[in-house]
């Protein structure tokens, strides 16, 4: 039977091993689990954990010694390229998280490793607040709520708008693109996406149309979903935005780095847009006092992707497309393809 290292802390299991999952690695694989032991706990100011406990550096070659899979997550440490040093490392490498960029080193894709991320099922989530967001800001939801809270009632002063048929800007077709075109076909939008390496062919198959980034990101909404890598930092230029029509959406979920954070702040304090901000630059923001009492400001802190279904669901689909890579070579969706590691999130 194939050896399995979980190279993470019970809690984290508990967290992206739903129990069907847990019975397939039981049946699958001699599993070996990390314990409390093998962790290093994360803690608030008073001693209480903040997050799962991350996995001690020292444990990992304990841990994955003999592994066939390497079954990782939030709280694993980069996993050196010793691990493989002597030809005999593991086949696989299952990520039951995002990116990941900070957990090897780009060689041991060359070595005929597979390496498996669940950013395409994390996408999905995040796709869902990025429509959640769009409707809020339109709707000036959070205004009106702040007016009843107030002791006030109908509000006369402004009015909110509708998502259908609007033009909506989509800067990078990621896998979180991907999932908000899908969400966004029942509301019949002008999706208007920029991404220098989506092809005519595939934006027709999506249903959107392809524009440069002036014309993309002057929309009635714009969202953005690019990767952290050096061609996308300011990307979205205080000039782009101070051509946002009026009353515009904006939503970034992707990466701080990539808007003027200073310009798109300034013209939404002002009252002249709306934007939704998940992640900033840096993480945690110092955000002025203007911006926190701003109602046209929805800030969320970096949890775009972070739901209880999708949590638990991470584990289960890298492991559905290891298994089928380990029998017949299929590539599945969350397989990280090395041609397109340098432009991967």
């Amino acid at each position: 039977m194939p050896k399995l290292a979980a190279l993470f802390s019970p809690e984290r299991a508990a967290d992206v091993i739903d129990p069907e999952t847990r019975r397939l690695l039981e049946d699958r694989f001699d599993v070996v689990w990390a314990t409390a032991d093998h962790t290093i706990g994360h803690t608030t100011g008073n001693g209480s954990l903040a997050r799962p406990p991350a996995l001690d550096p020292a444990a990992v070659p304990l841990l994955a010694e003999g592994a066939d899979v390497l079954l990782t997550s939030w709280g694993t440490p980069h996993l050196g390229k010793a691990l493989w040093a002597d030809g005999n490392g593991p086949k696989v490498v299952a990520h039951a998280a995002g990116t990941v960029k900070n957990l090897i080193d780009p060689v041991i894709l060359d070595q005929g490793v597979g390496v498996f991320s669940a950013g395409p099922r994390i996408a999905w989530s995040v796709g869902e607040y990025c429509l959640a967001s769009m409707l809020t800001l339109a709707r000036q939801l959070p205004r009106f709520d702040g007016a009843v809270r107030g002791g006030g009632w109908k509000q006369t002063g402004y009015r909110g708008h509708e998502l259908a048929g609007a033009k909506v800007g989509i800067v990078g077709a990621s896998s979180t693109a991907r999932a908000l075109i899908t969400l966004l076909k029942p509301f019949g939008c002008d999706v208007v996406v920029y991404d220098p390496y989506l092809s005519a062919e595939r934006a027709a198959e999506l249903g959107v149309r392809l524009a440069e980034l002036p014309e993309t990101s002057a929309s009635a909404f714009l969202t953005i979903h690019v990767p952290n890598v050096p061609e996308t930092k300011g990307m979205i230029s205080r000039e782009l935005i101070e051509r946002l029509p009026d009353g515009a959406v904006v939503v970034n979920s992707s990466r701080g780095p990539a808007i003027d954070q200073q310009a798109l702040l300034e013209h939404a304090v002002s009252g002249r847009i709306y934007a939704a901000l998940d992640v900033y630059d840096p993480e945690p923001p110092d955000l002025a006092e203007s911006a926190l009492r701003a109602e046209n400001l929805l800030l969320t802190p970096h949890i775009a992707g972070d739901t209880a279904e999708g949590h638990l669901a991470l584990a289960g689909y890298v492991l559905k497309d290891a298994l089928q890579w380990l029998e017949d070579g299929t590539r599945g969706p969350s397989f990280v393809d090395p041609a397109l590691w340098s432009i991967a999130a």
